[in-house]
């Protein structure tokens, strides 16, 4: 169910090409799907997205915003026990992404010049929650908390209807808790759509973030310029450094917890100890079998996950710095040594006690975590995501006076006659060179 191969400096790195392959692989079909459906948005509005919704949804609700009282009365059938769960999340990603925050500043120089920059959040965001077999009320969480806190005006959600035409009350539990301002029942590529050009009903936002399937991805993808995007994200990927001192139960329990996500997820544990990867394989054939995606895990441990047997830790350092994981977690018996050397990875999780689905639901950082080897140069959602920057400069006659032949000099360098003129014609008295 899940290759085993000995590092010799070429076997690790092909499986490594695997990987990116697999994830370059989309369906072309799918984009002229899509096109069609954001000119179909882009012109006719909310009949286009109701009728998608009917198309693909099988039932569009009588009207598409849910409103307060809707949203209430939905969140009362909801287990009370989960609506604790859902408190103590929110608190623990607020406390987090609360460190987040950056302030505008302004400083002086001796002359007179003032600059700085300006940090303020964005007018209106757009968040798409699936909301059909996959439905993930922390997602809203991840998404919304941190939007809030930059001081985002108005978060607009959309979630596509379940089969009966009504909404998933887990998803608008969490979207209440999360302080989402508005909240639509529709889907896919045209809800996308709709939030990037704005219907009768929906506004238009200024960024979407959230995940979805492969025609959410494209519509994202493809409205991208028209507005903001968090990134195109790839099947989900877990790598795991493990020394003899991890424990194979919890090693095959972790490696299937992403496993279990999409037949393309991949699932690669790195060790040194060729005993513990066997132990392992043995953890996962036991525990597969009591788990109900099992068919969904044992193709994408068959298809895109392995066990490397390493020379030695380092060597697995190297190599997870190489593959730039999502998610990565280091088992090994002093896991903080490791802090500083592991540079390339959406989410570190360090120790036996630190699984990955801990930082998914609950513990505080964001979820939402570049895939496909983009960790080598993105970084998680977080509060910065939401913000837009802008520098302003004041500067005195004098000042200006004082720079004005090295600004004429470089505008004359780059043949730009009239920026050359805009400084000139303040100094008519200064013979420029």
């Amino acid at each position: 169910m899940i290759t085993t191969v000995i590092a010799d400096g070429k076997k690790e790195y092909d499986f490594i090409e695997l990987l990116k392959s697999r994830a370059q692989n989309s369906d072309k079909n799918v984009i002229p799907i899509v096109s069609e459906i954001i000119e179909n948005v882009k012109t006719n509005g909310d009949k286009a997205v109701y009728d998608y919704t009917v198309k693909f949804d099988g039932k569009a609700p009588e009207k598409a915003e849910i409103s307060a009282d809707e949203i209430d009365a939905v969140i009362s059938e909801c287990d009370p026990k989960y609506i604790e769960t859902v408190r103590k999340a929110a608190k623990n990603i607020e406390d987090f992404h609360k460190r987040q925050v950056q302030q505008s500043w302004l400083t002086t120089k001796n002359n007179g010049v003032i600059m700085g920059q300006r940090i303020r959040g964005l007018k209106r965001v757009g968040i798409y929650v699936p909301g059909g077999t996959a439905a993930y009320p922390s997602s809203v969480l991840m998404n919304a908390i941190p939007a809030k806190i930059a001081g985002v005006e108005e978060i607009v959600m959309c979630t596509p209807p379940m089969k009966n035409g009504k909404p998933n009350p887990n998803i608008l539990a969490a979207a209440k808790l999360a302080g989402v301002d508005r909240i639509f029942l529709m889907g896919g590529a045209q809800a996308v759509a709709a939030m990037a050009y704005g219907t009768e009903s929906v506004p238009k936002v200024d960024k979407i973030v959230g995940p979805g399937n492969i025609f959410v991805a494209t519509a994202k993808k493809l409205l991208y310029g028209t507005v903001d995007i968090d990134m195109i994200a790839g099947p989900s990927e877990i790598l795991i450094i493990a020394d003899k001192s991890a424990n194979p139960k919890f090693l095959a329990a972790d490696l299937m917890s992403q496993a279990e996500h999409d037949k393309l997820a991949s699932a690669i544990l790195l060790t040194d100890c060729e005993e513990l990867a066997n132990q392992t394989v043995k953890e996962l054939e036991r525990q597969v079998q009591t788990l109900s995606r099992n068919e969904i895990i044992n193709s994408s441990l068959d298809n895109f996950g392995a066990i490397i047997v390493c020379s030695d830790i380092k060597q697995a350092v190297l190599f997870a710095n190489e593959l730039a994981p999502e998610h990565l977690e280091v088992c090994c018996e002093n896991p903080m040594e490791y802090v500083g050397k592991l540079d390339n990875a959406g989410s570190v999780f360090l120790g036996n006690y630190s699984p990955e689905p801990l930082g998914d639901y609950f513990a505080g950082p964001n979820h939402v975590l570049p895939t496909s080897g983009t960790a080598r140069f993105f970084s998680p959602l977080s509060v910065d995501s939401f913000v837009k920057k802008s520098s302003f400069i004041c500067y005195t006659e004098e000042a200006l006076r004082n720079d004005a032949q090295d600004v004429v000099r470089f505008a004359d360098t780059e043949g730009l006659t009239a920026h050359a003129n805009s400084i000139k014609v303040r100094f008519e008295d200064i013979d420029f060179e």
